[in-house]
């Protein structure tokens, strides 16, 4: 048995792909102001609290980011999100659905975190089917709008543990496809901080980081904690 009491994950590139509609609506919300938006610079706060996004990519793009602003700006990614979504809804990442199974089959309770807030989240949820409570695949979800601050800040992390009932954080396995997913796990003291390569980022991204370790995808995190995941599964 895994001395891990607690996965975290990143939802969008990490256990779901929205085919980078994320990135798309994000980009846009911003540029309709008349901002230009850097590859670099969108990269460097996707994963983050979607609001406090817009508003340093505005800024980083010469704006002055006024609240006014940042607010149109936040309405327009959300409408655009849900029309991207709706046109190619979202699907899990491959074997990702498995590994949750496994992980919580072998006494591991799984959470989702996630830089977009409660509503956008529940938009993403039903339509994959997961969710919380009896009969659901999931233990919690913390979203960046129930918290103070998102990432990189770790405060999700410590919510979702609070949620699952975990004390110790030095159990707590976070993983994400972002920067500012590792920085929040670092942050957060958890004993495993992974970095996966489902997103834009590849092992040599990873590897300039604080991270325990980069996996190809959360499918391999329990062969990562030695978990076998058939036996797992059929517990």
């Amino acid at each position: 048995m895994t001395s891990i009491a607690l996965a975290a994950f990143d939802m969008a590139g990490t256990t779901l792909d929205e085919h980078g509609d994320v990135y798309r609506a994000l980009q846009r919300s911003v540029e309709s102001t008349g901002t230009a938006v850097s590859a670099e610079d969108l990269q460097t706060w996707m994963g983050a609290d979607k609001v406090e996004a817009i508003r340093n990519l505005l800024r980083l793009g010469g704006h002055a980011g006024d609240e006014a602003t940042v607010s149109e700006c936040f309405d327009l990614f959300r409408r655009l999100l849900r029309d991207f979504y709706a046109a190619n809804p979202p699907t899990p990442l491959p074997g990702v659905e498995e590994a949750l199974r496994a992980l919580r089959a072998s006494g591991v309770r799984v959470a989702l975190t996630t830089g977009f807030s409660t509503d956008v989240a529940g938009l993403l949820l039903d339509g994959l089917g997961w969710s919380t409570g009896e009969g659901g695949n999931l233990d919690a979800v913390v979203c960046s709008d129930e918290v103070a601050a998102g990432r990189p800040y770790p405060y999700m992390i410590h919510r979702a543990m609070e949620r699952t009932g975990v004390q110790d954080v030095r159990s707590v396995l976070v993983a994400g496809d972002t920067i500012v997913d590792v920085e929040a796990g670092v942050a957060s003291g958890a004993g495993i901080v992974l970095g996966v390569h489902t997103g834009k980022l590849g092992p040599e991204d990873f590897a300039r980081t604080a991270a325990t370790a980069s996996l190809p995808s959360v499918a391999e995190v329990p062969a990562h904690l030695g978990l076998d995941a058939e036996v797992a599964v059929a517990r």
